[in-house]
């Protein structure tokens, strides 16, 4: 763990994660929310359900390729300082979104404006990593992200309720506000919280890029991780990306309804950050990444062959608690897969999650214009709890 300022109060601590807290709410707004418009998007531009997920697809390829980078924007600028930059040009290229006039464009638009986004939550995950000791490490760790949590609830509540009353457009111009205000909040800070400042590197030296990728990819330990991660987006997001167009097509519900319903997801992962230091002592991480398989299982099964929408919600909760139950377990080993440059570790992890989650997505949409939705969960409650085993696997032998 870096140097830090001794002198300042935990309280002063606290309030610098709540507000790197808060940029992750507009990160995650941002990259949940065009889930419920799919329906919306793909009737104003005449486009089959497929061709619309582009737009998931043209978001994540760059927020993935970005954070890979994260730690060297990070390292030159300050964490919190680059948090705070990229919101605000975040905020400005969003508004592009709502000015498209063509699918093409709506892809691009998310496109150019998935960079800034990017680099919020990598950067916050290794903010965290620099200030807080391994030990205490994943409850805090939780507790950040339940921002990021609270914006993928907020994301497709909003996507769902704001684009039925108001259109998909209207939805594009109330994320870049968010993005603007979490900008303001944390730029407020940066003069009289010590732990905002820039924090010196270990040993005093700036680590390189492609040094510490090398390093990285040269142990066994990380490799897994960044391979378990990739599945870990392909996998749980090939699927999660169509709930809101399944509940659409087979039930015809109205967009709000769908929003409502799709941030069951957010609610189970807050679920999981009040509970996870408990559970962590109970059953201990690898017993995590097993228990999230079987419960990410059950939620998709339960898509799969529900009879009636009203199960829906359960599902989604099930399924936001499960992720996290794995996901989390990931992130908290990726803290440590590289102290000497955590900024640039956490980056390259956070940038295979979504590189696996384009991977995903992209794949599925070939079933899902084929052979619709329910085949695609069938398949992700096969593929997950798989992963469960395979990370508790290799933690318990760790």
């Amino acid at each position: 763990m870096s140097s830090v300022p001794a002198a300042s109060s935990d309280r002063a601590l606290s309030r610098a994660i709540l507000l790197m807290s808060l940029t992750a709410f507009a990160s995650g707004a941002s990259l949940r929310v065009s889930d419920p418009l799919l329906p919306q998007v793909a009737a104003d531009f005449h486009a089959s359900l497929g061709a619309a997920s582009s737009i998931v697809t043209a978001y994540a390829v760059p927020y993935g390729l970005t954070q890979a980078f994260a730690g060297l924007i990070g390292d030159r600028l300050g964490k919190c300082q680059a948090v705070a930059l990229a919101c605000a040009l975040s905020g400005l290229l969003v508004l592009l979104c709502a000015i498209s006039q063509t699918l093409p464009q709506l892809a691009l638009a998310r496109f150019v404006s998935a960079p800034g986004a990017a680099i919020i939550v990598p950067l916050g995950m290794a903010y965290v990593g620099d200030v807080v000791p391994y030990e205490r490490r994943q409850p805090v760790l939780a507790r950040f992200l339940a921002g990021q949590m609270f914006g993928v609830i907020a994301g497709q509540i909003a996507g769902g309720i704001i684009g039925d009353h108001y259109g998909w457009r209207t939805v594009f111009v109330v994320l870049a506000g968010v993005f603007a205000f979490a900008a303001f909040a944390l730029a407020t800070q940066f003069r009289g919280n010590a732990w905002m400042k820039p924090l010196p590197h270990a040993g005093g030296v700036r680590p390189r890029l492609l040094a510490s990728y090398r390093t990285m990819l040269s142990m066994p330990w990380p490799r897994f991780l960044l391979a378990a991660v990739f599945l870990d987006g392909a996998i749980f997001f090939g699927g999660f990306t169509y709930v809101a167009a399944d509940l659409h097509a087979r039930f015809d519900l109205s967009f709000s309804t769908i929003g409502l319903i799709v941030s069951g997801f957010g609610i189970g992962s807050l679920l999981y950050a009040g509970t996870v230091h408990r559970m962590v002592v109970a059953v201990g991480e690898h017993g995590l990444a097993l228990g999230g398989g079987v419960v990410g299982m059950l939620g998709f099964a339960t898509l799969a062959g529900a009879p009636l929408w009203a199960t829906a919600p359960l599902a989604c909760g099930m399924l936001g608690f499960g992720y996290y139950m794995v996901h989390n377990t990931l992130q908290t080993n990726a803290t440590q897969m590289l102290p000497q440059a955590r900024g640039m570790a956490m980056a390259g992890f956070s940038s295979v999650l979504y590189l696996g989650q384009s991977a995903g997505v992209a794949l599925a949409a070939l079933i899902v214009d084929r052979a619709g939705t329910v085949p695609v969960f069938v398949l992700m409650a096969l593929l997950w709890p798989a992963l469960g085993v395979l990370v508790w696997t290799r933690l318990k032998a760790r």
